[in-house]
């Protein structure tokens, strides 16, 4: 099976609501009110329930899923640039950037919000990953 290589794409797309914010504070333990309170988040910088800015990060890690062979995460960097509101669709696209040998690439990461008929850049970053080829098990 081949892996991935410099210039491969790929792509995963969550729709966030208010249950999946809510059962993504019940898995990490993370209940900060502004993702669970909508009369707290109403009072914030945010002026609304915003999901959490590792949820989105999840989506990469679903679009690197996605890349050829077996992908695995050593290291990520990330700059929350816009908050994801309850009704938006994220899509996170990666990008290989360069072969860093050993298997290890460097591979651009973004992800964008769409909702209402508006999209925005809500995170961007770098990531390095390893990439081996599948073994079968048979």
């Amino acid at each position: 099976m081949p892996v991935a290589s410099v210039d491969d794409t790929a792509e995963a797309t969550l729709t966030v609501t208010g249950d999946t914010i809510d059962a993504y504070a019940d898995l990490t333990g993370d209940d900060n009110p502004i993702h669970r309170d909508d009369d707290y988040a109403a009072e914030t910088f945010f002026g609304g329930r915003v999901a959490h800015g590792m949820l989105s990060a999840g989506v990469v890690s679903a679009a690197l899923a996605d890349l050829p062979g077996d992908v695995i995460y050593l290291a990520q960097d990330l700059d929350f640039e816009n908050p994801v509101r309850p009704g938006q669709t994220v899509t996170a696209t990666v990008t290989v950037e360069e072969d860093l040998g050993d298997d290890r690439l460097r591979v651009e990461t973004v992800a964008a919000a769409e909702g209402d008929g508006e999209s925005q850049q809500v995170l961007s970053g770098e990531a390095v990953v390893m990439s081996v080829p599948h073994e079968s098990r048979d």
